[in-house]
């Protein structure tokens, strides 16, 4: 479990770190890859040696922002960095780290003299173990004494986060403690109250809603305990010898536990979850063994498992998760199942695209992304065949595409382990998201019958209704800004006091825009920020839209609604700044296109336009707007 299970074994594993080229920016491309491989503890070590060595104090430019964590520890973490970097170059994260000096956590928060304060770290990770946590706890006191512990332990972690995000305004990620402890009662060790291992467990679970009401995120140790077993994760030998509480060997899941945060916090979890149907989503094919024939259901162990994956799918679909299938197939044949078959647990509804046909399943899963919207980079390919799984990381590398093995009743297991999903918010939006996607297809649909466009949008009878930022939308408007990518004009990214910033600023603005016509909501689609400067100039300092609703008049909407709230503010003149990232190249002639001025284009790739308010003629839009 420890090891990465699910990534595929590099076998040419040395040749490859040795033609690590020298060029900076090669060397992450190359190492990214080899990041992508099942790695242990020594090739975690050693790939992570070689890439800093090569990027010595450059810092790679990509599509994603650069992480200063800092470790606050109690105990010893060196070995953890290097698997945390690796981590979150895997998902094209650039993470440079500061390991405060040995248990000086709260010295070091509140001197502001300090080191740390002087790394300015934008993450902050409070790695505090099980020992120092429950050090004043003890077997002599009775039930009062070990709650009034617990409260004062409590109290000194949760002011840990205050000062934290009081000096730093950043996230803050909590790590749970290790059940560390030995039982001194055995089963019934509860009833203990100056139990150690009691305390740590009572403080676990306490921590959950404890960071939930402070804006923290939680780096569960304790869940990946439970189901690896302690001794995978600690040895009393290391403790007593260096004060590790995370044994090395546990490394490399620990640094893609804390990689999946980071990843979650810039929007870079992955978004669709693509599904083989033969000997995949149920036992058999279906083109040969027809419907009667196919393994599925109760009554069978591996029908059991089918339904089984099946059903975790329909939850991660649930929770947001896009479910799409591409499928070597007659596509009457592999819908069949979805809709005859009585121990199907996922049907066609569930399937936001279905594409079942001869063709090779890179070139489908192109398909499959082009029309749903999404990057290619947002997919998890599943598939029992190891010639296709090869195939498809040889062609498009990435998609990420997990190492099942033969066993269908695995198959869930590997997914989650694997965290391609991870999320640190789920928003009434992400449990609509299937239903958006399969409204999106009426729409399609309409657009085919439709003579011509204008008479496609009037059709759809569109409200895009908008309002300020507020409280009740904040958690959807910061996850908005911080997972878009491609109709992104700057990727600028927010943290929530940010966010409220904004809110309370007399100069500024901040609108969420939701879109619905006569197929549904789309629910939140855009998000602007504007900035009037002292000179009468509105700076866009933030547009991005779902792609999902492109060409459909939305963005001449969002203009107009832009403007006026532009001369609310007293604003002359619209200044647009388009800045490039590795994803957002679909909109770099997006201010142009809706008559703004050029004013400066750079070499690299970055520009600026103005729009003057005073002869602004609102677009006629076939889109009814609606404050609210």
């Amino acid at each position: 479990m420890t090891a990465l299970y699910w990534l595929p074994v590099e076998e040419n594993w040395r040749p490859a770190l040795k033609a690590l080229p020298a060029e900076p920016g090669a060397a992450w491309v190359a190492a990214r890859a080899l990041a992508n491989t099942r790695l242990d503890t020594t090739r975690t070590n050693q790939l992570d040696e070689v890439l800093r060595r090569v990027l010595g104090d450059a810092v790679p430019k990509l599509g994603t922002r650069p992480v200063r964590l800092a470790i606050l520890g109690s105990c010893t973490t060196a070995q953890l960095a290097p698997a945390i970097r690796l981590a979150a170059l895997r998902r094209d994260i650039f993470v440079s780290v500061y390991e405060a000096e040995y248990g000086q956590y709260w010295q070091e928060l509140e001197d502001t003299e300090s080191g740390l304060h002087a790394f300015k770290p934008n993450v902050i990770l409070f790695a505090l173990d099980g020992y120092h946590l429950a050090a004043g706890v003890n077997g002599t006191m009775g039930p009062e004494a070990a709650a009034d512990m617990t409260k004062e332990i409590q109290a000194r972690i949760t002011g840990c986060w205050k000062l934290a995000k009081q000096h730093f305004d950043c996230p803050v990620i909590m790590q749970t403690p290790l059940p560390v402890h030995i039982s001194v009662m055995g089963n019934n060790e509860h009833r203990l109250p100056g139990s150690k291992a009691g305390f740590i467990t009572t403080l676990n679970a306490a921590l959950r809603p404890l960071a939930d009401a402070a804006g923290v995120e939680i780096l569960a140790i304790d869940s990946a305990v439970a189901k690896d077993g302690l001794a995978a994760w600690h040895d009393p030998v290391m403790w007593h010898r260096a004060k590790q509480e995370i044994v090395p060997k546990a490394a490399p899941m620990y640094g893609e536990l804390v990689g999946r945060i980071l990843g979650a916090l810039q929007g870079k979890s992955f978004k669709c979850l693509v599904l083989d149907l033969d000997n995949t989503v149920w036992g058999g094919v279906v083109g040969d063994d027809g419907l009667e024939g196919l393994v599925l259901g109760q009554g069978s162990t591996l029908g059991e498992a089918f339904v089984a994956f099946q059903d975790y799918a329909r939850e991660l679909s649930r929770r947001g998760v896009i479910l799409a299938v591409c499928s070597k197939n007659d596509e009457t044949n592999a819908l069949e199942p979805f809709e005859k078959h009585p121990e199907m647990i996922l049907r066609r509804g569930d399937i936001a695209c279905f594409v079942a046909n001869w063709m090779n399943k890179a070139d489908n899963l192109r398909s499959i992304a082009q029309q749903l919207n999404i990057g290619i980079d947002s997919l998890v390919f599943v598939d029992d065949n190891p010639f296709e799984r090869n195939l498809v990381r040889g062609e498009l590398p990435m998609v990420a595409v997990p190492e099942v093995n033969d066993d269908p009743a695995t198959y869930a297991q590997t997914v989650s382990d694997a965290g391609y999903f991870e999320s640190t918010v789920i928003s009434a939006e992400d449990r609509e998201r299937t239903a958006q996607y399969q409204s999106n297809r009426l729409r399609d649909s309409l657009k085919e019958t439709a003579t011509d466009l204008p008479t496609y949008l009037r059709s759809l009878e569109m409200n895009l209704i908008y309002r300020p930022f507020d409280a009740i939308g904040l958690s959807r408007t910061v996850q908005l800004i911080n997972k878009t990518n491609q109709f992104n004009l700057r990727t600028q990214r927010y943290t929530e006091s940010e966010v409220q910033a904004v809110m309370a600023s007399p100069t500024q603005f901040g609108l969420q825009l939701r879109l619905t016509d006569r197929f549904g909501d789309n629910g939140i689609i855009a998000i602007v920020i504007g900035k009037l400067g002292e000179d009468g100039d509105l700076l866009i300092d933030t547009w991005l839209m779902s792609c999902r609703v492109l060409g459909r008049q939305v963005e001449q909407a969002t203009l107009n609604l832009v403007a006026q709230e532009a001369m609310k503010l007293g604003a002359k003149r619209l200044v647009g700044e388009y800045l490039p990232t590795a994803k957002n190249g679909m909109v770099k002639d997006h201010y142009e296109r809706l008559g703004f001025a050029p004013v400066s284009r750079e070499a690299d790739g970055s520009s600026r336009a103005v729009l003057d308010l005073a002869g602004f003629t609102p677009a006629e839009i076939f889109i009814e707007m609606v404050e609210g």
